[in-house]
């Protein structure tokens, strides 16, 4: 079940009228309180109460595929009316436990051979069936990495460098995914494809900037409208180095349309997303006291950058009172890059990147907190969710003996939060609807 922090003190101080104040020493509760309002408003079980299909004459095969796979499979069953079975693949790692549906796991970010398995699985569990059956997909973020399905002829180090080459690309989450969709086996609706002439009702907890059914773990039952032009215009507009027979197979694949017949009886709800989770943690703020405003749901860019045009937000609030009066929360989500370098080895996922950035550019300012996260629990390849800043984060790595600086060129924001004690490490929600940022400004 997703994490779950409680209230924690505030009060109004008389620095001016009325004026709320979280206590001093409470702002990261604060900031925890809402990160978890977040997570809640992406809980699977009550989302998948409120879209379940009707009933088959024939079975019910239920698949998926994702960080929150096993939680969405558990909780598919505990509300399901009837018998049902089936396969997920989940990332390695702690499980929900499941009665009648198998739970596999594999790697991510990085495939591996479980992952073959995995996406074998998924296939086997849908052939065979009959328009009587129905086939219900789970599908949340990291579904791409999970699911490796290398086209006939080439093998899972092949689709391994392609995927290292796109991770380190600086390339968006839907770019990606759309250069994965044209290099599988499973991976553009083909899923679906396989399951014809079943019924499909996908059941999605989006991870996707804009919530694209498509792009989410690349598709894997949700036909996608892009073609083998847009993954050679990506392969070049990110300059993305891959083997000329890697190459060839993208841009001559044929990836199903979602006109296609085999896809006419099916249906796609997107049931979490980062929007209703942000407006969540929006009215979580509201219940403290504080307005807050959703600066966007759907932020992408480089991760440093995107940290920049915060910090630059967040200053003129802090100092000018505009374009939003203090005080207040700012709340976004999205999902930004980070672009690295041959031979770069720094520790830290995007958000901690994204918070370094920030905390360097608001060094000095008074009365200013942030937290910065993955909301299914893991940035990057870590045990931490994200870390917290403020003001005086900068100044803190300085005491530690840190260069701030030479940590956000070498990508180490781990290293950086880690030494001063500002990580942030709720571990695994069972939700993923993509990065959480909220900063309090008092």
């Amino acid at each position: 079940m997703p994490i779950s922090f409680g209230y924690h003190p505030y009060s109004r101080r008389n620095i001016g009228i009325g004026a709320l104040m979280i206590e001093a020493g409470h702002e990261r509760n604060f900031l925890s309180t809402l990160f978890s309002a977040a997570v809640r408003a992406a809980d699977p079980e009550s989302l998948i109460a409120a879209h379940l299909p009707d009933r088959p004459k024939g079975r019910v095969i239920v698949v998926g595929a994702g960080k929150a796979a096993s939680q969405m499979a558990a909780a598919f069953e505990r509300v399901w009316k009837g018998p049902c079975e089936g396969v997920v693949v989940a990332r390695h790692g702690p499980v929900a436990e499941t009665k009648f549906i198998r739970v596999l796991t594999a790697a991510h970010p990085v495939p591996d051979a479980q992952g073959l398995l995995g996406s074998k699985a998924l296939l086997d569990a849908v052939s065979g069936l009959t328009s009587d059956d129905l086939v219900v997909a789970l599908i949340s973020g990291g579904g791409s990495a999970l699911l490796p399905a290398p086209p006939d002829g080439f093998a899972l180090e092949d689709e391994i460098m392609l995927n290292r080459a796109l991770l380190h690309s600086g390339a968006p989450i839907s770019a990606m995914n759309c250069v994965r969709q044209h290099f599988s086996k499973i991976k553009g609706g083909r899923l679906a494809a396989a399951a014809f002439p079943a019924r499909v009702v996908t059941l999605i907890v989006s991870d996707i900037p804009g919530d694209n059914p498509a792009f989410v773990a690349s598709g894997p039952t949700v036909p996608s409208e892009t073609n083998a032009e847009d993954a050679r215009a990506i392969l070049d507009d990110y300059r993305i180095d891959l083997p000329s027979s890697i190459r060839e197979a993208i841009i001559h694949a044929h990836v199903p349309k979602p006109s296609d017949p085999l896809f006419r009886n099916n249906e796609t709800h997107v049931i979490a997303s980062a929007r209703l989770s942000l407006e969540a943690a929006k009215q979580e703020a509201k219940n403290h006291g504080f307005e807050a405003v959703i600066l966007s749901d759907a932020i992408e860019g480089e991760a440093r950058d995107i940290g920049s045009m915060h910090a630059a937000l967040t200053r003129e609030v802090a100092l000018n009172n505009a374009p939003f009066k203090k005080p207040i929360v700012l709340l976004s989500g999205g999902e930004t890059t980070v672009s690295i370098a041959a031979g770069v080895q720094g520790r830290g996922g995007r958000n901690g990147e994204f918070l370094l950035s920030f905390a360097l550019a608001i060094q000095g300012l008074k009365g200013i907190h942030a937290l910065a996260a993955d909301t299914d629990g893991i940035d990057g390849t870590e045990s931490n969710a994200g870390a917290f800043a403020d003001g005086k984060t900068a100044e803190t790595f300085r005491a530690a003996g840190l260069d701030g600086r030479a940590l956000l060129l070498a990508h180490n924001s781990f290293e950086a939060f880690e030494r001063i004690g500002a990580l942030f490490s709720p571990g695994p929600t069972g939700t993923n609807v993509n990065d959480f940022r909220a900063i309090l400004i008092q």
